[in-house]
């Protein structure tokens, strides 16, 4: 039996983000992943998900650039999405030089599809019009 003390006690539930009809693949596979990066890691290099990605920062700073969007900081407490497919994730790196950065991410897509198809010389070169401008 629990004491009147712990009955009280209520969790709290804080919406992080929502998307409305993210595009998902047919013969879902959903795969959760902890990624961590050490201090001043670039990530992964340019690359596609097959899907959807939903992300939370657990701690650091992760510097997320997609394709068509300026790159942008996301703080340890933040959440953030892509919607995958087409679309080139050109960066996933740590944003600070003297700190691990790790975050969770939700993946929707194929089942026994790579979470994470790398992208060409060649194709970045051809697509070089759709990447946002760096900040100067």
């Amino acid at each position: 039996m629990h004491d009147s003390a712990e009955a009280s006690v209520q969790p709290t539930v804080e919406m992080l983000a929502s998307v409305a009809n993210p595009p998902v693949p047919a013969d879902l596979e959903v795969r959760t992943v902890l990624i961590t990066l050490p201090p001043g890691s670039a990530g992964s290099p340019p690359h596609r998900h097959p899907g959807p990605a939903f992300g939370y920062v657990l701690s650091g700073e992760v510097i997320i650039e997609l394709e068509g969007e300026p790159e942008r900081v996301v703080k340890a407490g933040e959440a953030f999405w892509e919607p995958g497919g087409d679309l080139i994730h050109y960066s996933g790196a740590n944003n600070l030089p003297d700190a691990e950065t790790s975050y969770v991410v939700t993946l929707l897509g194929t089942a026994g599809q790579p979470v994470l198809t790398p992208v060409g010389a060649e194709e970045l070169e051809e697509r070089r019009d759709r990447r946002a401008s760096k900040p100067r």
